[in-house]
């Protein structure tokens, strides 16, 4: 079977849509699974037992299912269960905030406790609150620590969205089905969605390897 070019060309325009959509919804859920997974590592790091007792039990329930099952909650169950309505690319985010969330919670709550415990002290013994120890003695270094496990996660997220052509959203894996279900040319269109993957995480490692490189990560 000869590999048509012209084929890839035709598509381009649906793909490019779906890609912008799939880059849309991985930076919005990433972007609130950040704020998330900060604050719940910093209640499974430093809170006390009840706080520490509500941030595991949801990293836990995140990280035992898969996202697919957490999607389809959240866009079949959850409506009939609070009688709400909720559009798929809403679904989509909310699932990349909650399900990343709890794995960058891990992210922080280990970077976090790896910065030796004399700093924090120390900050405290100058009279500093404990969140301006956190935020200016502890927070810039266990940062450092943490981009290589974040970058490593946004790439996955990034990923995951393709999952999410199980409630019908309309990007990047979806639009070659769809694209493919019209033509059936499966090799061209698989190889091109394949490409513009590549192109998407290979930039967001070229970014967080320059970001490393300019924090000078140890």
């Amino acid at each position: 079977m000869e590999f048509e070019w012209s084929v890839v060309w035709q598509a381009l325009p649906e793909l490019f849509k779906g890609a912008q959509l799939t880059v849309m919804i991985a930076l919005a859920g990433l972007a609130g699974g950040l704020v998330i997974g900060i604050v719940a590592g910093l209640m499974r790091a430093y809170g006390n037992a009840l706080l520490n007792g509500i941030a595991f039990l949801y990293i836990e329930v995140i990280r035992g299912t898969p996202i697919v099952v957490q999607v389809m909650f959240i866009y079949f169950a959850l409506p009939l269960a609070v009688d709400i309505r909720i559009n798929p690319i809403t679904a989509a985010i909310t699932a990349i905030i909650v399900n990343a969330g709890a794995y960058i919670a891990e992210i922080v709550r280990g970077s976090f406790l790896s910065i030796h415990n004399g700093l924090r002290e120390a900050g405290l013994a100058l009279g500093l609150p404990s969140w301006k120890v956190l935020l200016y003695v502890i927070g810039p270094l266990a940062f450092r620590r943490m981009i290589p496990a974040l970058g490593n996660q946004f790439i996955v997220s990034l990923k995951d969205t393709s999952l999410f052509i199980v409630i019908g959203v309309g990007e990047l894996t979806r639009q070659g089905q769809e694209i493919m279900a019209a033509n059936f040319r499966a090799v061209e269109i698989w190889s091109a969605v394949a490409v513009f993957y590549l192109i998407m995480t290979g930039t967001l490692t070229l970014v967080l390897r320059l970001t490393e490189k300019r924090m000078k990560i140890l």
